[in-house]
């Protein structure tokens, strides 16, 4: 447990870091604990391990001022758990996660959370998808993929990514040739 919780804390640490995040943004994370216990996708949820990621990674984004967006399983159509603080207007549903349905990732995070709020969709600006949960609907437009020193957490397969602002419009030579 000991190697998965610093796997988790170097993860966060390195995204942090290389997506230049600030406080107040939002980092969700999707996690199989079936998949970091080596098993497949949604068929050995683990609440125990569950509850040592979450307040490891909850932790390390707690220190730099940053909200957890917990995401939930398919059985809860990939539902986020997060602070209420973190979206004080935002519309919460109303369902509290289990490890079979929501997932122990998120059933963590709602028990550890201060005020947790659940809801039906978040943009965040940076994220780690632990075990491929798929946390791309959760994600600002524009996502870049960040490329971690660590793989796996666990034995779950590890992708990260950050998002900018889109580019719209053409290059500014172009623009300002037209204004002549």
């Amino acid at each position: 447990m000991s190697e998965i919780k610093e796997q988790c804390k170097q993860a966060m640490e390195e995204l942090i870091e290389v997506a230049g995040l600030k406080k107040g943004q939002i980092v969700v994370v999707g996690c199989s604990t079936s998949e970091v216990c080596g098993s497949k996708i949604g068929t050995d949820s683990r609440p125990e391990v569950a509850v040592e990621m979450v307040e490891t990674i909850y932790s390390v984004l707690k220190e730099h001022g940053l909200y957890l967006a917990a995401q939930c399983c398919e059985h809860l159509n990939r539902a986020i758990i997060i602070e209420r603080a973190a979206v004080p207007f935002a519309e919460p549903v109303n369902v509290v996660p289990q490890p079979k349905a929501g997932g122990s990732f998120a059933t963590a995070a709602y028990k550890i959370f201060t005020d947790p709020v659940a809801l039906e969709e978040i943009k965040a600006d940076a994220g780690i998808d632990i075990g491929g949960t798929l946390i791309g609907m959760h994600l600002k437009k524009v996502a870049v993929p960040v490329r971690l020193s660590i793989k796996t957490i666990g034995e779950a397969p590890v992708l990260a990514a950050r998002t900018r602002p889109k580019f719209i419009g053409g290059c500014r030579a172009v623009y300002d040739e037209k204004l002549l």
